[in-house]
């Protein structure tokens, strides 16, 4: 992992902290039951179940070094923008030009991002634009099939 910090709001340092727990507490043991069980089913060489067992303990000890490093970087975001000026942790409402309905988003670090949730990182593009910008600025992203205009409605 690169030494950029990690940025995260109270909540989503919350949601790291319970995920590394339940990792560490819970689902590290039943990988180990696993383990544990494929090894007494005899032939070691054809054993598909050990093998899956193996590539999940993997999995799960690399989210917990994972969440260790980025809970270790993290420095947590509170709302100390300047009033009406989008940074991260702010909540904005924006309108796509050419699109009825405005969209609400809140600007978090790349760690706790989840864009179906409305959570967009500040490293996106959408987030690189809005960072900075006040209501009744324009962010412009650039996109493939050409730039894509958001009117900046709300900043909380």
């Amino acid at each position: 992992m690169s030494n950029r910090p990690v940025y995260l709001t109270p909540e989503g340092r919350e949601a790291l902290e319970q995920e590394l727990n339940y990792l560490k507490t819970v689902r590290r043991q039943e990988v180990a039951n696993r383990l544990h069980e494929a090894l007494g089913e005899g032939e070691l060489i054809e054993n598909a179940e050990l093998e899956d067992a193996r590539r999940e303990q993997s999995f799960v000890e690399g989210r917990i070094l994972t969440l260790e490093e980025q809970l270790r970087k993290a420095i947590i975001i509170e709302s100390n923008q300047p009033s009406g000026v989008i940074g991260v942790g702010s909540h904005v409402t924006v309108q796509e030009h050419g699109v009825d309905e405005p969209e609400e988003y809140h600007v978090v670090g790349s760690a706790e991002a989840d864009p179906a949730r409305g959570k967009i990182s500040n490293e996106s593009p959408l987030g690189k634009a809005l960072l900075g910008k006040r209501v009744g600025d324009k962010a412009v992203v650039q996109a493939p099939d050409g730039d894509i205009v958001f009117d900046i409605l709300s900043v909380q």
